[in-house]
């Protein structure tokens, strides 16, 4: 299979980052008990890891075709290996926060170099879909291994337990490093400037092109939905239905899952009905589940009994998960209709851009949940995420709309 080697270190090297990037919900919780911080001080994490997501990207994507994806991708992988240990050793909320402010700086690293080689080793639009979807929906697997691999390593006699599962990760990531570095990788990066000045002023314009604009919010309120959800569903577990530490953890192993196999259907469904079509059904499936299912939970959770099996867990608890299903679709097939639009000379600064959009968009819907978690409970914090779901209708026909007139990129 062409190009089978590339592609298996990007598989790999999403999968490890799903791991580490995602764990930000699992920690917040452990956060919360073990440090002793507020729901609205634990939030802060989404900012530590996205923030710098945003600011790296800015800086790296117009230059980092120079500098070389596998390069740029060996690097993210040191920093976030050496970060693991300081976590280990430094054991206290200060040091979550310069963990998953590493996570970030090594994750644009990352996900710009997977972002770019897609779009170099694939032919075309359809052939870019596929490979989005299922590298995005790997991502999702690694996120529900996230849900089992960190409770695994919970005890009810040590707190700080937890902790040693940065040494299964710090192998993760070695083993990863190793494969990158002994993969061979070939391919010819076009430049869209003559130097690094040039490179910077050429992926700037690319703001004030109409179909990027409206994309850049679509992938905003996206993202606002999708992080806004995972990483509080583990503390929605715990203080909405009762659930043990361990078992709301592994209960979101279903919204990840769904994820998952909702980006894995995705590559097929697009090739059966239109991307516009499916994205549209899957937003208003998602804000009905949210409708349906959130009038139930107003119970007071002081008068249940602690959940610790899953044969106990209610359907409700079931439920509300699934929306990954829905939700799964959206972000891939937005970025794969933009990307595949443009040159590949622009596929690197233009995923800098999706990136700074999407870490916003996760940091300031993390912020606002949590915050709306501390103030008025769990179960009304997510009514909340409709707000961004009928935005992101209106965005997503306004893509289609441009993107049926010619575009030209000057």
């Amino acid at each position: 299979m062409k190009n089978i080697g590339i592609k298996i270190s990007l598989f790999l090297n999403y999968f490890v980052f799903a791991i580490l990037l995602n764990s930000v919900g699992i920690v917040i919780a452990k956060a919360i008990k073990v440090y002793g911080v507020t729901e609205s001080q634990a939030s802060v994490l989404e900012a530590f890891k996205d923030l710098p997501i945003a600011i790296v990207s800015f800086i790296v994507a117009s230059f980092l075709p120079r500098f070389g994806y596998k390069k740029a991708m060996l690097t993210g992988l040191v920093i976030v290996f050496a970060s693991c240990l300081f976590m280990i050793f430094g054991n206290s909320f200060l040091h979550t926060k310069i963990l998953f402010m590493s996570i970030g700086v090594s994750f644009a690293l990352i996900k710009l170099s997977v972002y770019s080689l897609i779009g170099i080793i694939t032919n075309t639009k359809k052939e870019h879909a596929s490979l989005m979807s299922s590298i995005e929906g790997f991502f999702m697997v690694g996120i529900a291994v996230a849900y089992f691999l960190f409770p695994a390593f919970y005890s009810n006699t040590d707190e700080h337990a937890w902790l040693n599962v940065y040494y299964v990760l710090m192998l993760l990531i070695a083993v990863s490093f190793l494969f990158l570095l002994f993969s061979k990788i070939e391919y010819e990066v076009e430049a869209i400037g003559s130097d690094l000045k040039e490179d910077l002023l050429q992926s700037l314009k690319l703001i004030l092109v109409p179909l990027v604009l409206v994309f850049l919010a679509s992938a905003f309120f996206f993202v606002m939905i999708e992080q806004g959800i995972m990483t509080w569903l583990p503390r929605f577990n715990e203080k909405i239905f009762s659930f043990s530490e361990v078992l709301a953890t592994q209960m979101a192993f279903i919204f990840a899952l769904s994820l998952a196999v909702g980006r894995f259907v995705a590559g097929y469904l697009t090739k059966k009905i239109s991307w516009v079509v499916l994205v549209i059904i899957c937003v208003l499936i998602s804000g009905g589940i949210l409708v349906v299912v959130l009038p139930q939970l107003k119970v007071d959770v002081a008068l249940l009994t602690e959940i610790s099996s899953l044969s106990d867990v209610p359907v409700l608890g079931f439920i509300l998960p699934l929306i990954g299903l829905f939700i799964a679709p959206i972000y891939p097939l937005l970025n794969s209709t933009v990307l595949s639009s443009l040159p590949k000379s622009l596929h690197s600064p233009m995923s800098g851009l999706i990136i700074i959009f999407s870490a916003l968009g996760g940091t300031i819907g993390s912020r606002i949940v949590g915050e709306l978690f501390e103030s008025i409970g769990g179960a009304n914090a997510f009514y909340f995420l409709l707000v961004p779901m009928v935005l992101l209708i209106v965005f997503v026909l306004l893509i289609n709309k441009i993107s049926k007139k010619q575009v030209e990129i000057t």
